[in-house]
């Protein structure tokens, strides 16, 4: 979908406009979305953003997802300058001057990290909103040091968008997000976080994310552990994939995903799948980094990790 198309979308008679969600959990799916709520989850985050009429907002994401329209919606909604880019993984590859705003993904805040041109257009950006997968420990520790503000986002399709930010650069860079105000957080028997958002979303959401909620001066903010679907439950003992990650962050060296593979025995095997890596050396590290019950059964690598459309990767290889 181009602007021009999601603009004609938006100006007709329906109060709905259609989205797709991002796949990350199974395949893409269709779902309408009422413009009164885009309208109302763009206003939050201008509002909080300290945005202003006037400023220039970037949009380098595709127009077929929540998070292309949601761009769009902003710059109408609150009078922004839309500069818009070809999706790539270079979006401030040939930019002269920083915008006032942008909304990117980890992949390419990555890749625009390792240009020497595009960091500096990076580093003169008032307020960028990074979503659409989780930051590495290696990239929040560069975006630590970044001089304007920069901030993960915390949300779904389903939320219009993001709910809650958390922090990542400066003396504020938090593990925890900050809801916006007017939605609540609460946990399921699960431990699953479960969204009330009235203003974005007509009814209480319950995730698949396991998070812990923490309450100080009236203010309750959350971080997010895992999946509920991405516990590994191999031979009785249960295994947060996510958890494994964490701890090889950083010492393979090349993507990877953590996931599971039928097994009679054990019910689910850790499975560790790298794009590209040395099997034996990735062996050593886990046998050096991780808890016995835990090392994967097996290790594979494969030419091309799969991901969805919107670059996320699906760890759901073995098991679909």
């Amino acid at each position: 979908m181009t602007v021009d198309e999601f603009m004609a979308e938006w100006l007709d008679a329906s109060p709905t406009v259609g989205v797709k969600t991002s796949g990350s959990t199974g395949e893409p799916k269709p779902m309408q979305v009422e413009k009164r709520r885009m309208k109302a989850s763009a206003r939050i985050t201008c509002r909080f953003l300290g945005l202003k009429a006037g400023d220039t907002a970037l949009l380098c994401l595709p127009m077929d997802y929540i998070a292309g329209k949601m761009m769009v919606v902003r710059a109408l909604t609150w009078g922004l300058d839309l500069v818009s880019v070809t999706p790539s993984s270079h979006p401030l590859a040939g930019l002269e001057t920083a915008p006032d705003f942008a909304a990117m993904t980890p992949m390419q805040v990555w890749e625009t990290l390792r240009v020497a041109e595009e960091r500096k257009i990076f580093e003169r950006i008032g307020n960028v909103i990074i979503g659409g997968g989780s930051v590495s420990c290696p990239l929040a520790e560069e975006l630590r040091k970044m001089p304007k503000a920069v901030w993960s986002t915390y949300g779904m399709t389903e939320t219009l968008s993001h709910i809650a930010l958390r922090r990542l650069s400066g003396a504020e860079a938090s593990e925890w997000y900050t809801p916006f105000e007017d939605v609540g957080v609460s946990l399921d028997e699960r431990g699953c976080l479960v969204i009330n958002a009235p203003a974005v979303c007509a009814n209480t959401l319950t995730t698949n994310d396991m998070a812990e909620i923490l309450e100080t001066g009236g203010v309750r903010r959350f971080r997010v552990t895992g999946r509920a679907d991405n516990v590994i439950c191999s031979g009785g003992v249960k295994i947060q994939a996510e958890e494994v990650e964490r701890l090889l962050e950083g010492r393979i060296g090349v993507p990877y995903v953590v996931t599971w593979r039928p097994d009679e025995r054990l019910g689910q095997a850790v499975a560790l799948v790298l794009e590209g890596g040395d099997t034996g050396l990735a062996r050593e590290i886990c046998e050096e980094a991780l808890p016995r019950y835990w090392r994967p059964k097996t290790i594979e690598s494969v030419e091309r990790l799969p991901r969805t459309e919107t670059g996320k990767v699906k760890r759901n290889i073995y098991t679909r």
